[in-house]
């Protein structure tokens, strides 16, 4: 038996990127894995689709509606999906605040709510939040993503706090840059892309971007029911750029 069989995971935005990953990681280790997205994207095959816009409190009771119809038990919940933002605190408008904090924050909220019912009835329930080397680290030109990924890392170890009495674990994980859909297109965007992704490259001490693929195997660390005493860990991800100080390649 693979080490997640029996169990039933929740991944939202499970269609592309690190999401992906994670549902087909979870799902080699034998979960049976639903994909929270606002579309298929790449999870046929891989998770079972149920729409969801996690910005949307209607949308995910929906979603978890739909969920509560197929399962009576929910082992795994990771709270992957969220949006990006570029600029300075200067360049933000009220609405950019809005609509990022709504999602990267709210959203962690408003899934994990609807999720506690049937969490609850686990035996080994886990939530791993997808966090970001920038709720640790300055970034230039990432003032709303950053404030949003500092409220999600402060946000776990809170509901790590009030869940450890019922049995939850609550985690994160917090990747560096990662070679993502999300980060070529912001590549694309460059004058120069390739030297662009170099110097993403290289400010991490690795020397290359963090892939999907590792994420997803720190994720499955964390909902793992073997590790059941961990819980408010943040765990990093990042090619040594949070902990390290090494001269520049």
């Amino acid at each position: 038996m693979s080490e997640l069989t029996g169990l039933t995971a929740v991944v939202t935005g499970a269609g592309s990127g690190i999401g992906l990953s994670t549902a087909e990681n979870l799902a080699a280790a034998g979960a049976r894995v639903f994909g929270l997205d606002l579309n298929l994207g790449e999870m046929n095959g891989v998770a079972e689709w149920i729409l969801c816009d996690i910005g949307s409190s209607d949308s995910v009771a929906e979603a978890f509606a739909t969920l509560a119809s197929e399962v009576s038990v929910l082992d795994i919940l990771v709270n992957n999906a969220g949006i990006g933002a570029v600029g300075s605190v200067e360049d933000a408008t009220d609405e950019e605040w809005a609509n990022v904090l709504n999602v990267n924050v709210v959203g962690i909220a408003r899934v994990t709510r609807a999720a506690l019912p049937l969490l609850r009835a686990s035996t080994a329930a886990a939530i791993v939040n997808t966090c970001s080397i920038a709720a640790t680290v300055g970034l230039p030109q990432r003032a709303i993503y950053s404030a949003s990924k500092g409220a999600v890392q402060s946000l776990t170890l809170a509901m790590a706090a009030d869940l450890i009495h019922e049995g939850i674990r609550v985690n994160c994980v917090n990747p560096g840059t990662a070679d993502t859909p999300w980060v070529a297109r912001l590549l694309d965007l460059a004058q120069d892309p390739a030297a662009e992704r170099s110097a993403l490259e290289q400010r991490q001490p690795s020397g290359r971007l963090v892939t999907s693929v590792e994420v997803a195997n720190a994720i499955r660390f964390l909902a793992s029911p073997h590790q059941q005493s961990i819980t408010g860990t943040v765990l990093a991800v990042d090619g040594g750029m949070d902990g390290l100080r090494v001269p520049p390649r």
